[in-house]
């Protein structure tokens, strides 16, 4: 019982057990992404990005040498970048992720070569395959323990020679080699895997969805990813695989424009991939939300054009780490110390992003970035939430109707709670008071619905109907005091400034309350006891997106009065709040955004900087465990 030694308590065996399995929780972390080497011209530059922050890259240091054809991994802390040479070589160099400089000497590999495919854990980095010195393409497999100095040691063997840059991708517990070109450089569809932590060969995984040879990619905890490479001619294309499990790989969406042999990086959510070949050599970044299965956007440049490039980051799928709780926020039997009515301090948002599994905390009171908490069992977006003083709950999914929680006390992943007795299913707006959490609207099988909601928050089980909205509508907001809730704005198709009303603690229909200034969707916001605050939105006139806030006095009807302005048009922002402070937490202008922002909400006035969610989302849901509703 080493974590709670020392600790000047009386325990009982009961929460000394609880504390040591809630004291460190495992997640992936970090979000600075490295490019480093390259050709055309050859380069020894590492530069370095922010990945939830769209933007150039950073000056970081030099490699040893130039480099083109070198492959990265890393593990949380220390970056490897193997084969550093203009041609087949054994050098490894290192440099420490989080500072910047130039790279050092780390040892040798095992077999010269350059444009392998590497992949690690948090111990291990390892390089399959390759264009060899003294024949066309290897089926050698080396590893490194990445935290010690020193020489690769043997492997195994690939299932098949390949070289020209096969795509490494990992989860932390196996590594994945795909693609790449035989010795006759036609480019391959082969995918095979190892298991980090032993030795051996690797065993077939499925095929690619086409062939590739100098393609990129990388991966988070559940997804890998290749895209563009010679597939015989340059493409654009992205695909992806499930990294627990062995098959085929799936077409997902395109880059910007044909592309081959960009060097990648990501974090849990989001894939950068640097420059590239593309009718000549470029210096784009281009960016994808991993879980989305969308088209590339442009997320800034590189200092220099340049193909073959290594990736590498601190927060790829691969890494794992004890994250400590935090210690303001948990007493030292784990319950949540204060909570409830406005003072409870926890915000939660979930989901969001496109369709993520992500629960994200932060601590309202204070001013600061948000933590992961852990993860749904389903990704969802465009869902509604409640939540009492101990227990959060998460509703509606993108194509199923079931229902989670989570408890504040213990950072982890989701549980079930039930089903949607109705055609809830997503896009609803949500209040609740002490006891009872009401899902308004939404989109049903069949289209925009009217239908609500209740559960009965520390009772698990299936809704059952309250009432119906005045106005049939999805992507509405809600929010509440301990008496009523509100359901805000939403779509009729186009967007409406409906805002009624219903008293929580009853079931029936609701009431109208008034007008919106301006009609919109996908909009946030957040209440005092008094006082409930819209933040932004998508209306239906150019631009869409709105940066306006309205309010309005809950215990009164009529319509909203112009409370002050976003720090840019946003919608898909989601509100959360304590008695005192609202905070909207992400958003969408016109790709989604990290920021979280926050208003006093019984002043008047602009949103004020509270801090960054540690991924960029938007209609996702939020709700903390010290809202209005709650006494």
């Amino acid at each position: 019982m080493g974590i709670i030694s020392n600790s000047n308590q009386i325990w009982k065996v009961k929460d000394a057990y609880q504390k040591t399995i809630d004291s460190a929780w495992t997640i992936t972390k970090g979000n600075r992404g490295i490019i480093g080497g390259g050709n055309d011209p050859a380069s020894n530059i590492i530069e370095f990005n922010n990945i939830p922050t769209r933007a150039n890259s950073t000056d970081f240091g030099d490699l040893s040498t130039t480099a083109s054809g070198a492959a990265g991994c890393s593990n949380s802390t220390r970056g490897l970048f193997m084969c550093v040479s203009p041609s087949a070589t054994k050098t490894i160099d290192t440099i420490t992720i989080l500072t910047t400089g130039n790279a050092t000497d780390f040892g040798d590999l095992v077999v010269a070569r350059t444009l392998g495919a590497s992949y690690g854990s948090n111990t291990r980095g390892l390089l399959h395959c390759g264009n060899d010195g003294s024949a066309p393409a290897t089926n050698f497999i080396d590893y490194v323990q990445i935290q010690t100095l020193g020489n690769a040691a043997d492997f195994g063997d690939a299932t098949v020679a390949r070289r020209d840059a096969p795509t490494g991708l990992t989860n932390g517990i196996r590594g994945i080699a795909a693609g790449g070109s035989n010795p006759s450089s036609v480019p391959q569809n082969v995918m095979d895997f190892t298991t980090i932590a032993t030795i051996g060969n690797a065993t077939d995984f499925g095929d690619l969805a086409t062939v590739v040879g100098y393609g990129s990619g990388n991966s988070n905890s559940i997804r890998g990813v290749v895209a563009g490479g010679y597939a015989p001619s340059v493409t654009n294309a992205i695909q992806y695989i499930d990294l627990s499990t062995t098959g085929n790989a799936v077409d997902a969406g395109d880059l910007t424009a044909n592309r081959s042999s960009p060097g990648a990086n990501c974090n849990e959510t989001r894939m950068l991939f640097g420059g590239g070949y593309s009718g000549g050599v470029v210096n784009q970044i281009q960016s994808i939300e991993i879980q989305s299965s969308g088209n590339a956007i442009d997320f800034g440049d590189l200092s220099v054009a340049r193909q073959n490039a290594a990736g590498l980051s601190n927060g790829y799928g691969g890494i794992k780490q004890d994250e400590p709780r935090a210690p303001e926020l948990y007493s030292p039997t784990g319950k949540v110390v204060p909570r409830g009515g406005g003072v409870g301090d926890i915000g939660m948002y979930h989901g969001g992003g496109g369709a993520n599994t992500n629960i994200d905390f932060i601590q309202m009171s204070t001013l600061g970035n948000s933590t992961q908490f852990g993860d749904l069992q389903t990704g969802t977006q465009y869902t509604g939430s409640c939540a009492d003083a101990t227990r959060y709950v998460a509703g509606g999914k993108e194509t199923a109707n079931f229902i989670e929680y989570v408890t504040f006390a213990t950072k982890g992943n989701a549980s079930n709670f039930g089903d949607f007795a109705g055609n809830n299913e997503r896009g609803n707006g949500s209040s609740n008071n002490n006891t009872r959490g009401i899902f308004q609207g939404g989109y049903g099988p069949s289209g925009i619905i009217n239908e609500c909601a209740y559960i009965t928050i520390q009772t698990i089980g299936n809704s059952t109907d309250f009432g119906d909205l005045t106005v049939a509508r999805g992507s509405t907001t809600g929010t509440s005091n301990s008496t009523r809730g509100l359901a805000i704005g939403g779509a009729t198709t186009p967007a409406n400034n409906t805002v009624d009303y219903c008293t929580i603690a009853s079931t029936g229909n609701y009431i109208d309350f008034g007008d919106l200034t301006t009609a919109c969707k996908e909009l946030g916001s957040c209440a005092s006891p008094t006082r409930a605050v819209k933040f932004g939105g998508r209306t239906e006139s150019s631009p869409n997106n709105t940066n306006e806030m309205d309010y309005f006095t809950i215990a009164s009807t009529g319509n909203a009065t112009d409370f002050g302005d976003m720090a840019e048009a946003t919608r898909g922002a989601s509100g959360v709040n304590n008695q005192t402070r609202g905070i909207a937490m992400g958003g969408k202008n016109p790709s989604n955004i990290n920021t979280i922002q926050y208003i006093t909400i019984a002043s008047t006035g602009n949103t004020t900087d509270f801090g960054d969610m540690y991924r960029s989302a938007a209609d996702g849901s939020s709700k903390s465990n010290g809202h209005s509703g709650l006494s």
